[in-house]
Parts: C-alpha cells; sequence; structure tokens
C-alpha cells in the first residue's frame, strides 16, 4: 500500500487523547494506516507541548510513523519548510476559535488551503466559533480547491445510526419528530476556558453540536426562526453545582454557562425536534439518548458515545415497552469516520461516503448559534 502523510493541526485532545474521552484522532491514524502512515508536521503555537505530544509518540511502538515530523508553531511556516513528504491529508485539531473564518488568526482553513493546494482537509467540529456568514464564504473558498472536506461529527457513522436509518429508507418512512437528551457528567471538565462561553461557545456550540447534528441528520434542515430555547442560569438555584474541580468565580457572571438548555424548533419538512442539555451529572460517564418518530416507529439510540444500544417499536410489536433490541459492540465511529475519509482522498470510495461535508455542518453550526441566541434572549426575560 502506498504512504499516505498527514499534517496535524493542534497538540491538543482531540489529536492526542484524553482520559476526558474516546477522542484520540492519531491512534486511529495509526490503527487505520500501520506502518503506511507518515506524520510529516505538527502545527501548534505552543511548540513545547507539541514536542511533548511527539515525544510521546517516538517512545512507542508507532515511532517510524513520527520519525520525520517537524514541529511548526504556525501554518505559514510549515510552508516554508521542506517537509519529508508533500501532506496529503491535514487533521484540523485546533481549537474552533481559530478556524471557520476570512479573518486573520481565525482562517486556519485558508491557511491550509492556501499553503498546501492539494491536501484534504478533515475539520474538527464545530466548524468555528465566529460570525456564521464568515463560514459560509470559507465553504464557497474551500468548494473552489477541489479537495475533499469533511467535518468530525463522527456520531453520523454508527452502525446503530446506519440502521436506522436503513429501516426509514426500506420502509418508505418519514420522520414525524427527534428528541435529544445529553446530561454531561461535568465533575472533570476543569478548563476554565470551556466553562466560559465567550471563549469555548457554550454547550450547545461546543458540546451538544453533535446531538443537534444527529437530529438534523434524520430531521433535515430547520427552519431557524422557530427555534425557542431556555436555560436554567448559572446565578439561578437549581443552577449551583457541587462538584467543580475548578474556580468559577474566575469567570465574569455573564459568561457563565448554563446548567440546562431545553430547546424546540420545526424542521421544514413539517417535522419537530427537540433538545435537552444538562450539566449535572457527578464522574465521568455522561448519560445520553436520541430518538425519532415516525408514523409506527420509535427509534431510540442509548449511549452512542459508548456501546450503542438501539430500541425499536416497529408494527407487530404490540405490547407496551416491547422493543427489539440492538448492541453494538466494538463500533468506533471516530475509526469509520476517518477511515472512510482516507479511503476517499485514496480515491478508493467515492466522496459523497462523506457523511459530513463542511457546508452541511455550517447548518448544524447555524442550529447551535440560534438555540444559543434563543436561549439568552429568553433569559433576560427573567433577570
Amino acid at each position: 500500500m502506498d504512504v499516505v502523510s498527514v499534517l496535524l493541526v493542534g497538540a491538543g485532545e482531540i489529536n492526542f487523547g484524553s482520559v476526558e474521552g474516546p477522542w484520540n484522532h492519531t491512534l486511529r491514524l495509526e490503527q487505520i494506516l500501520g506502518p503506511n502512515l507518515r506524520v510529516v508536521a505538527l502545527v501548534d503555537p505552543d511548540e513545547a507541548r507539541a514536542k511533548a505530544a511527539i515525544d510521546t509518540k517516538l517512545a512507542s511502538l508507532a515511532r517510524s510513523s513520527y520519525d520525520a515530523c517537524q514541529i511548526f508553531n504556525s501554518v505559514s511556516a510549515a510552508a516554508h519548510a521542506v517537509l519529508s513528504h508533500a501532506p496529503q491529508i491535514a487533521i484540523v485539531g485546533a481549537p474552533p476559535f481559530a478556524r471557520g473564518s476570512d479573518l486573520p488568526q481565525r482562517d486556519l482553513e485558508l491557511q491550509l488551503a492556501s499553503a498546501f493546494p492539494h491536501c484534504a482537509l478533515f475539520v474538527e467540529k464545530p466548524v468555528s466559533s465566529g460570525p456564521e456568514d464568515a463560514c459560509w464564504r470559507v465553504a464557497e473558498i474551500l468548494a473552489k480547491t477541489g479537495v475533499p472536506v469533511g467535518v468530525g461529527y463522527m456520531l453520523r457513522y454508527l452502525k446503530a445510526v446506519r440502521m436506522m436509518k436503513d429501516i426509514i429508507a426500506k420502509n418508505d418512512l418519514v420522520v414525524m419528530g427527534t428528541n435529544a437528551r445529553y446530561i454531561m457528567a461535568y465533575e472533570w471538565a476543569r478548563k476554565p476556558a470551556w466553562w466560559d462561553k465567550s471563549l469555548s461557545g457554550g454547550p450547545i456550540i461546543e458540546q451538544a453540536t453533535h446531538f443537534c447534528d444527529l437530529s438534523r441528520y434524520f430531521g433535515g434542515d430547520v427552519y431557524l426562526p422557530s427555534v425557542v430555547a431556555h436555560t436554567v442560569q448559572a446565578h439561578e438555584l437549581p443552577g449551583q453545582l457541587s462538584a467543580k474541580r475548578f474556580d468559577e468565580e474566575s469567570i465574569p457572571a455573564e459568561n457563565r454557562l448554563p446548567r440546562l438548555t431545553s430547546a424546540t424548533w420545526k424542521y421544514t419538512t413539517g417535522a419537530v425536534g427537540t433538545l435537552t442539555h444538562v450539566i449535572a451529572l457527578h464522574g465521568n460517564t455522561y448519560d445520553t439518548e436520541f430518538e425519532v418518530y415516525a408514523d409506527g416507529y420509535r427509534f431510540k439510540l442509548v449511549d452512542p458515545y459508548g456501546t450503542p444500544r438501539l430500541y425499536i417499536r416497529r408494527p407487530g410489536l404490540a405490547e407496551e415497552g416491547e422493543f427489539e433490541v440492538h448492541t453494538f459492540m466494538d463500533d468506533d465511529p471516530f475509526y469509520t469516520e476517518l477511515a472512510t475519509f482516507i479511503d476517499v482522498v485514496r480515491q478508493w470510495q467515492p466522496r459523497d461516503h462523506i457523511l459530513s461535508s463542511y457546508e452541511d455542518a455550517i447548518k448544524t453550526y447555524e442550529l447551535t448559534w440560534a438555540i444559543r441566541r434563543a436561549s439568552e434572549v429568553a433569559a433576560e426575560k427573567y433577570m
């Protein structure tokens, strides 16, 4: 097999892993490509952190994939260097404030497209933390390059999600509604920047974006003016949290995260979507569920981030509470997502096998912002 050369942007947890979750793009690259992986560069403004990340890899069994990796503090510096291989894929794992825009210092995708015009881009979600209109301008420029571009909404690649999609298509069903519930375990979320919505974008834009995207994957486009949302704010009695492991007082009160967000909206098809996001649980185990309703059917996906279980109520299951139950062991959507993207770059699969395009991901981003804005408008009425 041919070598696949990769440029990494970001030396943080998305690319190199964390105890907080299953994300770790370099691990999946190693699993997919084995000795054919060549990481030619790592770009991160914190060169010490970048060196530590690569040193860990050089001490691992994957050493040969990283021994030619050079470290740079900017895309421009990488562009002016002589790399061992021209990068075929850039994994963009930098924070959202650094991308999704055509403004200087927030335009990583455009920097990469200019520096490495033949390099495919795999961009982490959400696409940005800035204005949505700037994202559309970036999308227009990226489309002109002609290279594959995908966004990391990995839940679309779950086997359970594919089963749901197949049943809906086979039975010619029309989705009536979606219902997403995301209850976060917050005890080990200790980065103050995450708890500051002026930096992270807030829990819907940064975290519940996966469930907003899954909702759109089944419900279709959203009529954005229909979005209504309410929150439990940090200063309200139900919003007091007892297991925080950082000092929230350092964050301005107006920038602190809502503890609960409840939103509803209308899809352009006529269906209805709902989302509840809660920051409430202790420990490190989240509680997540996603439901889809159609005539005669109820699909309930439980624990999509862990060991997904799919409960299906369909015609013929007459007893109340009777479901088909499907458990999907060892299903890694991060792996499937990246393996599919690599196959598209190699031209082993058609481009439409990338399930989350940049343009479609912007629509999810627009929904998350619509929820945040609606919730903030509603919250002002109670102050």
